[in-house]
């Protein structure tokens, strides 16, 4: 449901800068399906990627293979991302609170002494800061979902309104959050993150227990559409791809 709902928020002929994993599922999925003029970038500096399999790695072969162009990774960050050439880019979170913003950093005690330090960073702020929005994919729970994260790894709507403007913060912010539960966007309003669908066979009562604040709901909330058949063929068949190139 996670892949298939973010596939689905990709738009043909805009660019999206591709994590691997579930991002980068989801991006191929996309192509092969309703995107066929989608233009997958990577963090390696792969652009206009064309994978006839799910990559391994941003360093997978592949893409270099089938991209339009191969550039450094800073040109990518400088050329690419930072002058707000990329329409889209996912993000993870280890916290994400009700503003979108995400920490990737330290949880718990402070930067100096946490209670658990994180892999970190990496491109997630510049991709915050710069990508004309932000799709973030993450599971629900009370874990993750709390009311103020620990450490700002990457800004969504800081606390609230004219906080991305005052940063001087170049991208729109995350426009959906996907969870295993639903799909939370941002209140026009406020920035703080309502529900607005759920996944088949989920309640209210169930996204509301997942989350470390009191959760907003709207008022016209909807059931996300289940995976067609043509979806799921294709999402197997990419993941099939996977086990063919690991050997």
């Amino acid at each position: 449901m996670m892949t298939v709902a973010a596939a689905r928020q990709l738009r043909d002929g805009t660019a999206c800068f591709v994590g691997i994993g579930l991002p980068s599922t989801a991006a191929n999925l996309a192509r092969a399906t309703h995107a066929p003029n989608l233009v997958l970038i990577y963090e390696s500096g792969c652009l206009g990627a064309k994978p006839d399999r799910l990559p391994l790695s941003i360093g997978d072969g592949v893409l270099a293979d089938t991209a339009d162009a191969v550039v450094s990774v800073p040109e990518v960050f400088n050329y690419w991302l930072q002058p707000g050439r990329i329409d889209v880019g996912f993000l993870g979170a280890a916290q994400l609170d009700r503003y979108g913003n995400i920490n990737t950093t330290v949880i718990g005690g402070d930067y100096a002494d946490p209670k658990v330090r994180l892999p970190g960073a990496g491109g997630a702020p510049e991709i915050a800061a710069s990508c004309g929005e932000v799709v973030v994919v993450v599971r629900q729970s009370l874990r993750t979902f709390i009311d103020r994260v620990d450490f700002v790894t990457s800004v969504g709507y800081g606390r609230g309104p004219g906080d991305r403007e005052r940063l001087g913060l170049r991208g729109g912010g995350p426009r959906v959050v996907i969870t295993d539960l639903g799909i939370l966007e941002p209140d026009p309003k406020t920035c703080e993150l309502t529900l607005t669908r759920l996944h088949p066979g989920v309640t209210v009562e169930q996204a509301r227990a997942a989350t470390g604040w009191d959760l907003a709901v709207a008022g016209d909330l909807a059931a996300v559409d289940p995976p067609t058949e043509h979806e799921l063929t294709v999402l197997r068949a990419l993941e099939a791809t996977k086990e063919v190139a690991a050997g």
